[in-house]
């Protein structure tokens, strides 16, 4: 409802009015542009400032355009806003894995066997451009290109920011502030600055270099256009995810040392010759020469911290409060997923910054850090495990108990991608599954030895014994893996 001044004062879930805030987003990429949304549907005062150029008028920045995969937390999120079926309507269904080998044979992995759910690839800066159309309309939020912060006072809630052209200092004051400014997050570099602030940076081993596999010579996509295509190769991999024009964004991830020791045209073509023969005719030898060497592979940072708030005037969010490896494709929905869960804390605690944010940090600490974990694990899992029998017999038995027990026993990709369930309760979940299934086995184990033992004891001989129990044994460590 409107008071006589004219501001909006809304009713959160416990009856309590909730004064309008002014809010300093800093960051006004996708999971800015989102919150700005969220908070200014709740009548608040939304500032949000960015750095570059408005996106929508920009050229595409080369080497930062990784395909974005979205899932049901991100959808959540987006359908508290109106966005959800926009979004979907651009974006490609993904049912599933499909597996490359050396010799260009592809097997498909479904996501979920089951109901046949999927993830959608979507593009990075056509949903940005979405978020920011959708925030201009509201006349209570306000959009500051080229505004990059260079200090901050979080305790006060000032903001001092620069003009990257020219260089104008301009200053800013809000009820709170909201660092979504990215792993690199100005707004954090202020908060470690502080005493006991728990904080840590790791740069993996490996890093990534974009391709593009371009339509066929009719207009059509190259590949079955419905999968997340993989090419794993035990310590890299290359994967591929489809783009409404038809071309396929291509990202290689590898160690720096094999990407330093491919020098010029001759050793990149022997190197896709040995490991990707079947991309070369994709891509086409002479765009993957130019694509290769035109920039420099990127680095991959994990970023994780505790708390995310300074007081009761400023909070980090997204991934500025934990930058993941891409492998899980959770970096996006877990940010989104941010938002939701601030704005239910709004809905809770009204206006109540002293109670929203400690909160906010309490509840979301313990899941940023167990999804970061889970996309290294992926990375492990998409280069190597996806190729070996332990993966695919655990992943079948998987779809089947999930089949019998739906309500029970949800594997471990359909908890982080297709539920809302914590991520630190989806690795509770998993670690609880793999107990039960030890159990099991290792009991079938036992009851199958004895077995063979007793049916077969005046039949054969101690060395058939031996070597049956032997191939039991092993089946069951092959399930165990």
């Amino acid at each position: 409802m409107a008071t006589n001044s004219g501001q909006y004062v809304r009713t959160n879930t416990n009856g309590m009015q909730s004064q309008p805030l002014d809010v300093a987003i800093v960051g006004g990429g996708l999971v800015g542009s989102l919150l700005a949304l969220h908070l200014g549907r709740k009548g608040h005062e939304v500032n949000l400032y960015e750095y570059r150029e408005d996106i929508r008028t920009a050229e595409l920045v080369i080497g930062r355009s990784i395909n974005l995969a979205l899932s049901a937390r991100g959808r959540r999120a987006l359908a508290e806003v109106g966005l959800e079926e926009t979004l979907l309507g651009h974006g490609i269904p993904m049912s599933g894995r499909m597996l490359h080998d050396l010799s260009g044979n592809r097997k498909v992995v479904p996501y979920d066997a089951n109901t046949n759910q999927c993830i959608y690839s979507v593009g990075r800066k056509h949903l940005n451009e979405v978020l920011l159309n959708a925030a201009e309309k509201y006349p209570n939020i306000h959009l500051h290109f080229n505004h990059k912060l260079v200090g901050a006072n979080l305790d006060e809630g000032d903001l001092s920011m620069v003009d990257p052209a020219t260089k104008e200092v301009k200053s800013a004051k809000a009820d709170l502030i909201v660092g979504c400014d990215g792993a690199f997050s100005a707004v954090r570099k202020e908060i470690v600055k502080r005493p006991r602030y728990d904080f840590s940076q790791t740069y993996i081993e490996h890093g990534y270099l974009e391709l593009c596999i371009p339509p066929t010579a009719s207009g059509e996509f190259a590949m079955p256009h419905n999968y997340l295509h993989i090419w794993p190769r035990g310590k890299f991999m290359m994967i591929a995810l489809p783009n409404q024009d038809r071309t396929w964004t291509v990202t290689l991830f590898m160690p720096f040392t094999h990407f330093n020791s491919i020098t010029d045209a001759d050793a990149l073509l022997d190197f896709f010759r040995q490991y990707f023969p079947d991309a070369i005719d994709l891509i086409g030898h002479e765009r993957l020469i130019k694509d290769f060497f035109k920039i420099k592979p990127q680095s991959l940072v994990m970023i994780k911290c505790n708390p995310y708030h300074v007081g009761s005037k400023a909070l980090i969010i997204g991934d500025a409060a934990h930058a993941m490896v891409p492998f899980y494709g959770q970096g996006m929905n877990a940010g989104f997923e941010d938002c939701t869960v601030l704005s239910e804390l709004f809905n809770k605690h009204g206006s109540d910054l002293s109670r929203i944010l400690p909160e906010f940090s309490e509840t979301r600490w313990e899941d940023a850090h167990a999804i970061c974990d889970l996309a290294m694990y992926n990375y492990i899992e998409m280069r190597d495990l996806v190729t070996k029998r332990s993966y695919l017999l655990r992943k079948k038995l998987d779809e089947f108990l999930f089949w019998l027990m739906p309500n029970t026993w949800v594997p471990l990709y359909n908890s982080v991608s297709f539920s809302h369930m914590r991520y630190s309760k989806c690795i509770a979940n998993r670690a609880w599954q793999d107990k039960i299934l030890t159990r099991v086995l290792y009991g079938a184990t036992v009851a199958s030895v004895a077995t063979i033992g007793t049916l077969s004891y005046r039949h054969l001989t101690v060395g058939h014994l031996e070597r049956l129990s032997s191939s039991v044994l092993s089946a069951f460590k092959l399930l165990k893996s």
